[in-house]
């Protein structure tokens, strides 16, 4: 901060011609005198000094003002704005050399999976002043050993406060697995823990900037986790908070496949559900996803983001082989995304690969993978295509099946097919008061989600079993 003092006892030079002349009023002293024009001298040289401190105060402020708030040397504003993660050194007993080398590899596996995730930037040095003032995080840890029982403690600290947002325990036998092994399946569940969509990171602050008025301030992260806060509420609100966000975020930042990426998505949501969000268009929505999509590959076509929303605009684009193979790639990717595993597992299942897309459905189910209900509707057509229909049904019910038509006509099929003749008519009363244009189009939804025609056929049987009729095949 600048700090001034007054200068009692300045000496001044006396100006050359002139001789020392008493200021009108004035009585010299002994020790000083006073010039002509000493005055203005005197406010001229504060008013420049005091300039030149505010100046070097400023930028004394922005070289040292935290990450979010300018960008560090080199990185481009969009990546500035990520979460900067400090992994810290892994503390061990220091009882053995094994220990020591388990608590090393732990961390570098862990810098190694978090590498992975395109959302945060993350730091291997922290002893970097510069790294450890502008990060967001700092990941701290320990590994003890008592016998042949291994036990890996990890917290993830908030920097400008210090607040413990997440912490967990993972205990390992090394007598059953590997070092290497442990350090995988640890790293693994330490680095999705904490980065994944729907991870630590991002659910601290979305709720915070989804709150915030919508103004044209918003950085790239800010407009991610705004899309990620939409994901997990999907109303019609917070989709067009999340769009708009983008859509700026794309002009501010059009270097930025990460914002392209989710603004894709966000498009084609207005597709897939746009009885939900209450969006009547339904081409526009495809084209416009597409075009983003298109533009975030240019940009980056190995970010797992980016190639999940090249998957899903493939697949209502009816280009299945060419969305399975982006699927594949975002996977391969960064299998730890539980974002891009479910959705990809959606893809392969209804595809008619059920069992793999099945296993994938699963796993993100239990990691509480968002939106709310959508892998559990998944989970649903799972167990309905392999005949078990109390697992279906429970699964269904277990969905978001409040103001969401698609998940309620998952579960009308369903009731159909145990014969819960009265249950099932509440729902289509229901449908026909909420969603009218989806039951008079319904072979049109269920084929653009179910590809092969005998599981639509599978999917109409229960339908059919309470009269429904079912308009005959006419192309997607």
């Amino acid at each position: 901060m600048p700090h001034f003092e007054y200068a009692h006892g300045l000496r001044l030079p006396a100006t050359p011609g002139q001789g020392p002349d008493v200021a009108e009023g004035v009585e010299p002293t002994s020790h000083e005198r006073v010039v002509p024009g000493s005055r203005r001298l005197l406010f001229l040289t504060a008013l420049v000094l005091g300039t030149v401190l505010v100046i070097v105060a400023a930028f004394l402020y922005i070289a040292l003002a935290p990450a979010s708030r300018a960008p560090l040397s080199g990185a481009s504003p969009a990546e500035a704005s990520h979460p900067r993660v400090v992994v810290g050194v892994f503390a061990d007993t220091g009882a053995s050399v094994a220990i020591s080398d388990i608590a090393h590899g732990l961390r570098d596996e862990i810098i190694r999976q978090l590498a992975k995730f395109d959302d945060i930037v993350v730091v291997s040095d922290p002893l970097r002043t510069d790294h450890a003032a502008a990060a967001s995080y700092t990941l701290q840890g320990n590994v003890q050993l008592d016998g042949d029982r291994l036990r890996s403690v990890a917290r993830l600290v908030r920097q400008f406060d210090g607040a413990v947002i997440w912490a967990n325990s993972y205990d390992a036998n090394l007598k059953a697995q590997s070092k290497l092994a442990i350090q995988a399946d640890v790293g693994q569940q330490i680095a999705g823990a904490v980065a994944e969509p729907y991870g630590a990171i991002f659910q601290t602050d979305a709720d915070t900037i989804a709150r915030q008025p919508q103004g044209g301030g918003w950085d790239a992260h800010a407009c991610t986790l705004a899309y990620y806060s939409y994901h997990r509420s999907m109303n019609a609100q917070s989709h067009n908070t999340a769009r708009d966000c983008l859509e700026r975020a794309t002009q501010r930042f059009p270097k930025s496949a990460t914002s392209w990426a989710l603004l894709s998505l966000t498009y084609l949501d207005e597709m897939r559900f746009r009885y939900k969000l209450g969006v009547s268009s339904t081409v526009q929505p495809l084209e416009l996803a597409a075009s983003a999509a298109e533009r975030a590959a240019a940009l980056a076509p190995n970010n797992a983001r980016v190639l999940q929303a090249l998957m899903l605009v493939s697949f209502f684009k009816d280009e299945i082989d060419k969305a399975l193979q982006a699927g594949a790639a975002a996977y391969a990717t960064n299998p730890n995304d539980t974002e891009v595993a479910g959705e990809y597992g959606l893809r392969l299942a209804m595809s008619g690969r059920w069992q793999s897309g099945c296993e994938l459905v699963s796993s993100a189910v239990n990691k509480n993978a968002g939106p709310k209900g959508y892998y559990e509707v998944g989970m649903a057509l799972c167990a309905l295509m392999r005949n078990d229909i109390q697992a279906a049904e429970l699964w269904s019910r277990m969905s978001d099946l409040q103001d969401n038509p698609m998940h309620r006509l998952v579960l009308l099929s369903i009731l159909g097919a145990v014969g819960k003749t009265a249950e099932a008519k509440q729902e289509k009363v229901w449908l026909d008061v909420h969603a009218p244009e989806m039951m008079n189009n319904i072979r049109r939804e269920v084929s653009l989600r179910l590809q092969r025609p005998e599981d639509q056929e599978r999917f109409f049987s229960g339908l059919r079993a309470l009269g429904l009729a079912i308009e005959p095949t006419r192309g997607k």
